[in-house]
């Protein structure tokens, strides 16, 4: 990722794609109100389900992250997470009307996910709420953006987000598992915001797709089932098995 998005085009991926790379992030700022975080509520309860609970942040810099649990249903057995708060600042985008400048994000985990408070203390489980934080702040702190097709290791040198998986990189893309309806919420005479998937991924994957592009990912994902719930120890779908894919 770059603090300019200008200056994408200087560096570039095999596959073509800009390579956005921030360098030291802006100094604290005070969020600004979460002016609209009831429209944002509203339409997480109108397509998802019912909110169970908020994990509130109580340091907040630049924005405000809130993270909503809608928990699984009959006809959907997941767990989602939707943020609010990365949508109270616009974007840094490059000069392009189609690009969304304001997102928030979500994850969709196995059902029996441990989300008790008391679990929140255990990496094993608090680690796609931290990505989820650290995704929704990365924009406002480094003047980026993020948009369909980003992938953003986790570190320098990538390392895996906890323990118990191998997971070390995510990758931003329009949920398919969610109704049409929710991809967008249009605030009138003020602004539209974008929902995104969050789909972890592992670090040859990222490779790929650096090196290949967007479309040779997702048509691994395609061949594999890979979809944007997450799948703990789903198959590495860019590893190679005696010398075929």
């Amino acid at each position: 990722m770059s603090s300019k998005p200008e200056d994408a085009a200087k560096v570039v991926s095999l596959s073509g794609s800009p390579i956005y790379q921030h360098g030291e992030a802006l100094p604290w700022a005070a969020p600004p109100g979460e002016e609209y975080i009831e429209q944002i509520s509203d339409h997480i309860e109108k397509h998802l389900g019912p909110i169970e609970t908020v994990f509130h942040e109580l340091a907040s810099d630049k924005v405000h992250i809130d993270v909503h649990v809608v928990r699984p249903t009959a006809d959907f057995p997941y767990v989602r997470l939707v943020t609010s708060g990365m949508s109270d600042l616009p974007m840094r985008t490059p000069e392009d009307p189609r690009l969304p400048k304001y997102a928030e994000l979500l994850i969709t985990l196995p059902a029996d996910w441990k989300l008790a408070p008391a679990d929140m203390q255990d990496e094993r489980w608090y680690w796609p709420i931290r990505l989820l934080k650290v995704l929704a702040r990365l924009p406002h702190e480094f003047q980026t953006w993020l948009g369909l097709g980003h992938t953003v290791p986790n570190g320098d040198r990538a390392v895996p987000y906890a323990e118990n998986t191998k997971f070390c990189g995510a990758l931003v893309v329009p949920s398919v598992t969610v109704p049409e309806g929710f991809h967008t919420l249009a605030i009138p005479d003020v602004k539209e915001i974008s929902f995104y998937a969050v789909v972890p991924i592992y670090e040859r994957e990222m490779n790929l797709k650096l090196r290949s592009g967007l479309d040779a990912l997702l048509e691994r994902f395609d061949k594999h089932g890979v979809s944007d719930i997450v799948e703990p120890g789903r198959k590495d779908t860019a590893a190679r098995r005696f010398g075929l894919w």
